[in-house]
């Protein structure tokens, strides 16, 4: 089953220089977000094993420490022993090695992992500070090198010589990319990451970090923050987390989940129509599961609100310069849970009044713009929220699972009549021409969105009573031609349809209440009853 979109190609053209932020944002999230685990792991065995966590031996509660924490969390133990400690060797070297490997595996898959992060080592070691910005670009780059390394001699090998070839090539281009990272690069990599942490010291001396908000609110409803996020403040904070401090509030500049609060707690009191009924939803999605891009489509309905989040952002991050307070690791996804787990033993005050305060802010400036515009809103019968959805999606790039369960709160004439204007567009669908046991969500990141596609489909697929069928979700650049059916938003079909040329293809425009669904349910009964 195929399902082509005839607008993918203008998608595809819309956006120029905002559209090539946006996949290069999307490529640092896939160096980062796949290891965001080993983050929130390296932040909890920080919190709690260091000389001054809330076990180690100078914590408030050391009448109550584990007698090994100074063996996990490191330093000078009271009897002068010195331990190395966990703390140390995960962010001096696991953390750089599993970016640099994801880079690698994204340029040249498995091959350009290993090559990447061994080129990787050189970087490291060739300097004293977490080497995350080093590993970013040593790992896709050596992997591009050995990519066209390969290239040179592709189908020039004589039978029975090729592991001998593949072998050598890559450990000779990776002990030079580590020799040439060692005495080349990291000390231009070190430059920069000084440089950018001197700007950030430099903001914060003269009480400017709050300014950041200006430019971070707006891009993450246009989606173009994961090259700031991913690309600076994640590097630059944990190297600030690793040092002295032990924190940094650079985790909070984009993660506060205040701004996102008071805005869609604005629309729960004084919105109007679908928009009202469905912000105290979109409040859970937002707070708790820490999915930000639910609120975007309410600022797109009217783009003034925008000031609203400004504000609350600003608001947060002045708060935690005003306490000195921060995280110790990322806070992904930007959950409050997350966010409290990631929190400094002596930033709670701060960090909770930022969420807080931020949440107060960005509610009081909503509520006047709602209220002032609430009788012209009724009249236009509350906005159209779906056109806002579809607008941020299209801002995204591809489909958003979460954005759908706004479009949702529509009527069902409403998805029937989309339905019927998607069928007369001339979207055309094809029939299965072989078995289908293995279907695949797709998307840039192989999360998020995909992710509950796929859980959608999986349930109608159990209440069918099929077997022998899954249904996963994967990034694109994760396929590896095992799929018999891929499932993408409208705009990454292409993509999709060149990695697995030979598996089937469903287009959506809507991962969560996609029509399609049900024809693909149907074929696969159909499937099975044969």
């Amino acid at each position: 089953m195929t399902t082509e979109s005839p607008t993918a190609p203008a998608a595809a053209k819309r956006g120029g220089a905002r559209v090539g932020v946006q996949r290069f944002g999307t490529f640092l999230s896939g160096m980062i977000m796949p290891n965001i685990g080993a983050f929130i792991a390296w932040g909890l065995i920080t919190a709690f094993f260091i000389p001054n966590g809330w076990v180690g031996f100078d914590s408030p509660v050391a009448a109550w420490q584990w007698a090994d924490s100074n063996i996990i969390g490191g330093g000078e133990t009271p009897d002068g022993t010195e331990w190395t400690g966990l703390v140390g060797p995960m962010i001096t070297y696991l953390l750089p090695l599993l970016i640099a490997y994801a880079g690698g595996r994204i340029v040249y898959e498995t091959r350009g992992g290993v090559v990447g992060a061994i080129a990787t080592v050189g970087v490291i070691v060739g300097t004293d500070i977490p080497m995350f910005l080093g590993a970013m670009i040593m790992g896709p780059l050596t992997a591009l090198l050995m990519k066209w390394i390969d290239r040179i001699w592709a189908g020039k090998i004589k039978p029975g010589f090729e592991m001998l070839v593949d072998n050598f090539s890559a450990g000779i281009l990776a002990a030079i990319m580590a020799i040439a990272g060692l005495f080349a690069f990291a000390p231009v990599v070190t430059a920069l990451s000084n440089a950018l942490e001197a700007v950030v010291d430099w903001l914060v001396g003269l009480s400017l970090l709050p300014l950041l908000s200006i430019f971070v609110e707006p891009g993450k409803i246009l989606f173009l923050n994961n090259a700031i996020n991913h690309g600076v403040f994640t590097p630059i904070g944990t190297q600030q987390a690793s040092g002295e401090a032990g924190k940094s509030i650079l985790f909070l500049v984009e993660a506060n989940p205040g701004p996102g609060l008071g805005l869609l707690l604005a629309f729960a009191v004084f919105g109007v129509g679908i928009a009202r009924a469905s912000a105290p939803g979109a409040i859970l999605i937002q707070f708790l599961g820490g999915i930000h891009e639910i609120y975007f489509p309410y600022v797109l309905m009217k783009p003034i609100l925008v000031l609203s989040v400004i504000a609350g952002g600003m608001t947060g991050v002045f708060t935690n310069v005003l306490f000195d307070s921060g995280l110790r690791a990322p806070a992904a996804p930007g959950s409050i849970f997350a966010v409290l787990i990631q929190t400094a033993n002596d930033s709670y005050l701060g960090v909770i009044l930022s969420v807080v305060l931020s949440a107060t802010v960005s509610f009081l400036v909503a509520a006047v713009i709602l209220r002032a515009s609430r009788k012209k809103d009724l009249e236009a019968g509350g906005g159209d929220l779906g056109a806002a959805v579809a607008q941020t999606e299209a801002n995204k790039g591809k489909s958003s699972s979460v954005l759908g369960g706004l479009s949702g709160a529509e009527t069902a004439e409403a998805r029937t009549e989309a339905a019927g204007t998607a069928a007369a567009s001339g979207a055309a669908t094809t029939t299965a021409t072989r078995p289908i046991h293995n279907v695949v969500f797709a998307c840039d990141a192989g999360m998020g969105s995909s992710a509950m596609g796929a859980s959608v489909l999986r349930n109608k697929v159990k209440k069918a009573g099929i077997d022998g069928v899954t249904v996963v979700n994967k990034s694109i650049a994760n396929l590896d031609g095992t799929e018999d059916l891929v499932i993408t938003h409208q705009d990454l079909t292409d993509r999709a349809s060149q990695k697995t040329p030979n598996a089937q293809h469903v287009s959506v425009d809507n991962f969560m209440n996609s029509p399609k669904y049900d024809e693909v349910v149907d074929l696969l009964k159909r499937q099975s009853d044969s």
